[in-house]
C-alpha cells in the first residue's frame, strides 16, 4: 500500500500540472521555460478488484493524469477494458484529466463512447480509422481533446496534415498489446524529430511517451522533447506511488 502520509490532497480536485523546470534550460529556450511534465500512470498496472481506490491513491502520491488503454484483441492481441470502466471512475469522484488511448478498430463509435463517459483525451492509431482528420475531428466535436498515437514503426509524416486537429501525439516506446516491455531506444531519435515538429507548427501540442519509462530513463526521454510520461508497472509495481513518483519527478530537474 502507498504511504499516505506522503500523499497530496488532490483527489477530488481538478489540479494544475507540475512545472519542473530542467538546470541546463536558458531563459530564452521556449520549450524548457514552458515545459509543464505531466506523469500519467497506466491503469493497465492497477489492480482491478480495487481499481477507485488505485487510482485515488497514485493521484494523491502526485500523479497528473489516469492513462486508460483500451485494446480489442482485434487491432493489439489484448482484451481490456470499456467506456464503463471509465464512467465508473468518474461516478467514483475522480475529476483528473482520464487519457484514453484506443488501441482498436474501428475507432469512431468508441470514441462516442469514451466522451460520454468523461474521458478527457481521446487518442487512437491512425491505422485504425479510414478517416484519419474525421476522427480527430470528431474527438474535439464531442468536447474532447484529439491524439494519434504511432507505433514504433509508423513514421512522423503521418501527422503532416492534421496537427490543427491535434492536441497530443502519443509515441509508443514498445510494441502495444501488453505492459511491462523494455524501452525501444530508437524512439529518442524519433522523439527529438516530433518535437522540432510540433515546434514548428506552432500549436499546443502535448509530445507523450509509453512504453518502458521509469526512473531509470525518464531524464533522457524528457531532453528528447517529450513532456508526458506514461508508466504502468513502474509505478504501479512499486508500494509506496508517492515515492517513485518523487523520484521521477527528480529525474526530470535533471534532465539534459
Amino acid at each position: 500500500m502507498p504511504d499516505k502520509t506522503a500523499r497530496l490532497p488532490n483527489r477530488g480536485k481538478v489540479f494544475a500540472p507540475k512545472t519542473v523546470l530542467p538546470h541546463h534550460c536558458r531563459s530564452t529556450d521556449l520549450w524548457c521555460v514552458m515545459t509543464d511534465f505531466l506523469i500519467a500512470p497506466s491503469i493497465l498496472a492497477a489492480d482491478f478488484a480495487r481499481l477507485g481506490e488505485e487510482v485515488d491513491n497514485v493521484l494523491e502520491a502526485g500523479a497528473d493524469i489516469v492513462h486508460f488503454d483500451v485494446m480489442d484483441n482485434h487491432y493489439v492481441p489484448n482484451l481490456t477494458i470499456g467506456p464503463m470502466v471509465c464512467k465508473a471512475l468518474r461516478d467514483h469522484g475522480v475529476t483528473a484529466p482520464i487519457d484514453v488511448h484506443l488501441m482498436v478498430q474501428p475507432v469512431d463509435d468508441l470514441i462516442r463512447m469514451f466522451a460520454d463517459a468523461g474521458a478527457t483525451y481521446i487518442t487512437f492509431h491512425p491505422e485504425a480509422s479510414n478517416h484519419i482528420d474525421r476522427s480527430l475531428q470528431l474527438v474535439r466535436d464531442l468536447g474532447c481533446k484529439a491524439g494519434l498515437v504511432l507505433n514504433p514503426g509508423t513514421g512522423l509524416d503521418v501527422t503532416d496534415w492534421v496537427m490543427d486537429k491535434m492536441d497530443m501525439l502519443l509515441l509508443m516506446s514498445v510494441n502495444p498489446g501488453f505492459g511491462g516491455q523494455k524501452f525501444i531506444p530508437s524512439t529518442l531519435d524519433k522523439l527529438k524529430q516530433a518535437r522540432k515538429l510540433i515546434d514548428a507548427s506552432g500549436y499546443d501540442i502535448r509530445l507523450e511517451v509509453d512504453g518502458g519509462v521509469g526512473v531509470n530513463n525518464i531524464a533522457e526521454v524528457a531532453a528528447a522533447g517529450a513532456d508526458t510520461f506514461v508508466a504502468g508497472s513502474a509505478i504501479f509495481s512499486q508500494p509506496d506511488y508517492a515515492t517513485v513518483i518523487t523520484k521521477m519527478r527528480e529525474q526530470l530537474a535533471t534532465a539534459g
